[in-house]
């Protein structure tokens, strides 16, 4: 395996290599821009790579299917850092090109939501067509297939065009979230504000199946930061579910509701338990557990069992 190599969703001049490069250690490895989520993650399980980053959520247009169906699925991988990255767009076009000029425009599907609004209102009668990522979509205008493209602002250099317009987003301090993951291994110690990741799939489809799943967290008092059904493939109506929890494996709650998951469900996927991105170490106290849920308080419950069970309590 290379251990000085990672991989993204490419090519160069994406919003995943500007997230990738906020990360200390990427001045020390080789970045490698790859065509698709499913090629950065199989290089990273075939060996050819240490950790790749994906987008998993976009703060207006919700999860990224694409990262969130191959984590579910395949050779197993692990979540072990995000990256939070505010998201605005650039208009790029090539030397010259005039608004009116533009009659086709392309950029990542997950983009579109995004500016919706603002082409409504600049550009009605433009034609959109997806690309495999914003900065394909660059590369695409730069061989002269589009018009324009959506892009970060500093990608224009990278593919000799420039940003006719710039700060383009619907929805105000718009976030996107990714993810560096890598090789199944023992997680990192708990930093007291931690997320942990899984995906869940019910043994049948039946009232309160939902329920019953979500209530192994509820009753232990874990918050849940983001639930996302996604289809298994296995015909209409079955469902996988992706949820992310607060708080690490190694905290009692958490692990205990793990464990009730595992009892009910057919078949659990651990994806990791990671520090939040965006917590700064003064506020990593995390949120106070509810009454009766804290470490401590799952300890002394598990004494007084066993109190009971040798005739002391």
């Amino acid at each position: 395996m290379s251990a000085t190599r990672y991989t993204y969703l490419g090519p160069e001049g994406t919003f995943t290599e500007a997230a990738l490069r906020t990360l200390p250690e990427a001045a020390t490895r080789e970045l490698v821009p790859m065509v698709s989520v499913p090629a950065a993650l199989d290089a990273v399980r075939n060996g050819e790579a240490a950790a790749a980053l994906v987008p998993i959520e976009n703060s207006v247009e919700g999860g990224v299917t694409a990262t969130v169906d191959e984590l579910a699925s395949g050779e197993p991988l692990m979540i072990y850092r995000e990256v939070l990255l505010p998201i605005s767009f650039a208009l790029l076009v090539r030397p010259g090109t005039k608004l009116s000029d533009v009659k086709t425009v392309t950029g990542h599907p997950v983009a579109q939501p995004q500016v919706r609004n603002w082409l409504r209102a600049h550009l009605p009668d433009a034609v959109w067509e997806s690309a495999a990522s914003n900065a394909d979509g660059a590369r695409l205008v730069q061989e002269g297939r589009f018009d324009a493209a959506f892009a970060g602002e500093f990608a224009a250099a990278t593919y000799g065009l420039e940003a006719l317009v710039t700060e383009i987003h619907d929805a105000q301090n718009a976030e996107t979230r990714f993810v560096l993951v890598g090789r199944p291994a023992r997680p990192a110690a708990p930093t007291g504000a931690d997320k942990t990741s899984v995906v869940i799939w019910q043994r049948d489809d039946h009232p309160g199946a939902l329920l019953e799943l979500l209530q192994e967290f509820a009753v232990r008092g874990v918050n849940l930061m983001l639930l996302q059904s996604r289809p298994t493939g296995a015909g209409i109506g079955n469902y996988c579910f992706a949820i992310d929890a607060e708080g690490h494996v190694s905290d009692r709650r958490v692990g205990e509701a793990l464990m009730g998951l595992k009892r009910i469900c057919p078949k659990v996927r651990f994806l990791g338990s990671y520090p939040q991105a965006g917590l700064a170490a003064p506020a990593r106290g995390g949120r106070t557990p509810r009454p009766g849920t804290s470490d401590a308080e799952f300890v002394d419950a598990a004494e007084w069992l066993a109190r009971c069970q040798d005739g002391r309590a």
